[in-house]
């Protein structure tokens, strides 16, 4: 017979071991790693979208869910440090955002780590997948129209500026893949319409003041903004140069528009954000990237500022104007 001390010494015990075995029960909070190649701040709308697509799927961060966020601040040449650390951690999944760039670092620096990925360029084309419909290897994701209707942007731009005969083009020449594409597609665009390109490349702040400087010298008539997230990061600056110079701008995003420039057309990029979300979950819940096709987002957003065009002196053409999804007076 077991004593009445022994008895409670032996019930504590067990007590004491009862919390142990239900913490080891349960299961543990993924960590995935979030590759950014601009800053948090330029990512911000994003980044809700990104959160929103894994809370559809069930994942909360900081209830269910860890996030080790690596922001290269425009510097792309730091990409792969950032992505050979989050394998490093051993994270389950890289989602990568804000430049192509992020996503072929991410892939070269693991090919057993499912990748994520948002991109303006051909995936195929890029080497990211081998198709869109079956992906294979460790990547997926979502990828917009913004490359494919650039030259749609410069066709818009010269609508509304006939007179303009050289046409400056502002790019970030560090994102390689981008600007490769976007030159091929401007380039074709350019002979059709008769217009000249002058392609200027800002990387800094510092640049993009030089950038405004030659577009003046060079007597532009007109300004192109690359879809580039650093210039999205640099856009109070962007307006206020485009002000000072008074060049007609146009832009990828509505942000620039609805903050005084004079258009913007492009796609939903924070909806691919949101598809790169729910995708991330659905990997976390068992689902293979090599069979998630890779998602088209084909909504686009024309957004003109009739205000900008009245204080350039510009006239927008009412056949423009009709098909504007939000028109700014």
């Amino acid at each position: 017979m077991i004593g009445r001390r022994a008895f409670i010494t032996l019930l504590g015990g067990a007590a004491a071991t009862w919390p142990l075995a239900a913490r080891a029960q349960q299961p543990a909070v993924p960590v995935i790693g979030y590759l950014g190649g601009q800053s948090r701040n330029a990512l911000r709308g994003r980044l809700d979208a990104f959160l929103q697509g894994l809370r559809e799927t069930g994942y909360i961060e900081g209830r269910n869910l860890t996030i080790e966020y690596r922001y290269a601040d425009g510097q792309y040449d730091r990409l792969p440090a950032l992505a050979a650390d989050l394998v490093g951690r051993q994270v389950a999944l890289i989602a990568s955002g804000g430049a192509t760039e992020a996503t072929l670092a991410a892939k070269a620096a693991t090919t057993t780590i499912p990748i994520v990925f948002s991109t303006a360029v051909d995936p195929v084309e890029s080497g990211l997948v081998a198709s869109l419909n079956r992906p294979g290897g460790n990547l997926t994701g979502a990828t917009n129209l913004n490359i494919a209707v650039i030259a749609k942007r410069l066709e818009m731009l010269h609508q509304i500026v006939p007179a303009a005969t050289l046409i400056a083009v502002l790019v970030n020449a560090s994102n390689r893949i981008t600007t490769e594409a976007e030159r091929k597609e401007l380039q074709t665009a350019a002979r059709m319409l008769g217009v000249s390109l002058l392609v200027l490349s800002a990387g800094t702040s510092h640049e993009i003041e030089t950038a405004f400087a030659d577009l003046d010298r060079e007597r532009a008539g007109a300004l192109l903004v690359s879809g580039d997230s650093f210039f999205t990061d640099s856009r109070d600056q962007l307006i206020a140069l485009v002000a000072r110079y008074a060049v007609p701008a146009i832009y990828q995003v509505r942000e620039f528009a609805t903050a005084g420039g004079l258009a913007s057309y492009g796609a939903d990029i924070v909806a691919v954000h949101r598809v790169m979300g729910v995708y991330a979950g659905r990997i976390l819940n068992g689902e293979k990237p090599a069979d998630l096709p890779v998602q088209r987002v084909t909504k686009l957003e024309l957004v003109i500022n009739l205000k900008t065009a009245k204080a350039l002196g510009l006239a927008i053409p009412p056949a423009l104007l009709a098909r504007a999804d939000e028109v700014i007076e």
